[in-house]
């Protein structure tokens, strides 16, 4: 599987360069070295180059780098419009991918809620988090930028004597203009993931 994944992270990155966007650096957003590019994702430095993918101190051939190229691939001009935020059912072409996101993405996290709690502010420096919109709701709630035009709003309900623990998430408004909409879910599964890594 390892293979396939770096068989297909590799094509991205050719196609990629092959006709390599004038303002690639500008659209990321991140900075241009000579044929590489460097911004954060998933709470790390990440570079892009013309043979690979590295993220923190790891090359990637895994979802990470298919996500990363993917997102390089479909970098524009736009910038991210984080409000009025979207549930992913919303966004068109979601439903194949609903269920898993939720499995995936939300209730992956329910048993780590007094967890996450605690470790908020380490959450939202490493995913230059922000504070979530004013109305969320929620017990407690944040923002974070898996990707740099990419936000995810996590909305966290606590265990009490009548409801178990719940997780929503929700994503900035036009992410599907970075990313086809497997990814987007690809990306709510990954940065939960991490959240979870940073918890443990």
């Amino acid at each position: 599987m390892t293979d396939n994944y770096a068989k297909i992270v590799q094509n991205n990155l050719n196609a990629l360069y092959a006709d390599l966007p004038k303002n690639l650096a500008k659209n990321l957003p991140g900075e241009q070295y000579k044929e590489s590019f460097v911004f954060n994702a998933f709470g790390e430095k990440c570079t892009i180059g013309p043979t690979g993918i590295t993220l923190g101190e790891d090359a990637h051939s895994s979802v990470f780098g298919i996500l990363i190229s993917l997102y390089a691939m479909n970098a524009c001009a736009d910038i991210c419009i984080p409000t009025p935020l979207r549930a992913f059912k919303e966004f068109p072409d979601s439903m194949p991918y609903a269920g898993a996101f939720t499995t995936h993405t939300e209730q992956f996290l329910v048993p780590y809620v007094a967890k996450i709690k605690h470790a908020v502010p380490r959450i939202m420096e490493t995913f230059n988090g922000e504070a979530s919109p004013p109305g969320v709701g929620g017990d407690f709630s944040f923002m974070v930028y898996p990707l740099p035009k990419i936000a995810l709003c996590y909305i966290f309900y606590q265990a009490d004597d009548e409801f178990p623990a719940s997780v929503i998430c929700l994503f900035s408004n036009n992410a599907q203009q970075f990313l086809p909409i497997d990814g987007m879910a690809d990306v709510g599964e990954y940065c939960s993931k991490k959240i979870l890594d940073l918890i443990q």
